[in-house]
């Protein structure tokens, strides 16, 4: 599904990633990578086979839309670097022409060296691109940039015929601030309560639908 978002056309896809036609950008959040085997780490039995779904998906998108830019409004890793960590190095030498860049989220805690080892090109805060500001969690303070962010893993509720509640993630455009699904198939959900003129679309199996 295509909207147009201050002028913009932003392509939404069922992957839970925005594509950006005009910058050859992807733009994803909450990626991640290494949460897997950090809760492995701890005797939590999450299957190993999770960040390489996720990964086999960007690579689908890779292959899709053939971007220059991967940006990542935050947490794209989990925490430190792992058996995760370094099947996504692998996949980065698969993808050594990509431009990648971070805007830091509260999980993303690798060292300098560890990012420039990936070539991933951090930013602290933000990232300006207009008319758009990338930036991990929702800011207080609004100006002309109109804000793109991720951080809370959006949910919406859908009813179905018999009354069945089903959830979904989604991507939420209010009047100053858009908030990305979690890319990755390992989070959970907060539902976001709509309010009026903001536009929600629910991420189902088969597409991407406004509810």
């Amino acid at each position: 599904m295509t909207i147009d978002c201050k002028g913009e056309q932003l392509m939404l896809t069922r992957e839970r990633a925005i594509y950006w036609a005009a910058k050859k950008m992807l733009i994803i959040s909450d990626l991640h990578i290494g949460k897997s085997a950090h809760f492995r780490r701890l005797g939590i039995p999450v299957p190993d086979t999770v960040n390489s779904t996720d990964l086999q998906r960007l690579t689908g998108l890779m292959k899709a839309f053939e971007p220059e830019t991967l940006l990542v409004t935050g947490d794209m890793f989990h925490h430190n670097m792992n058996s995760d960590a370094a099947a996504f190095m692998a996949w980065r030498k698969h993808h050594a022409q990509l431009s990648v860049v971070l805007i830091k989220g509260n999980h993303d805690a690798l060292r300098n060296e560890d990012y420039a080892a990936l070539e991933i090109e951090v930013h602290p805060k933000e990232f300006l691109c207009a008319p758009f500001r990338f930036i991990h969690d929702m800011p207080k303070i609004f100006d002309e940039f109109y804000n793109i962010s991720g951080h809370i893993h959006p949910g919406v509720i859908l009813y179905g015929k018999a009354r069945q509640q089903l959830r979904f993630p989604c991507f939420y455009f209010g009047a100053n601030c858009a908030i990305l699904p979690a890319f990755s198939i390992f989070t959970g959900l907060k539902i976001v309560k709509q309010e009026e003129g903001d536009r929600c679309y629910a991420v189902t199996p088969a597409k991407v639908i406004k509810v």
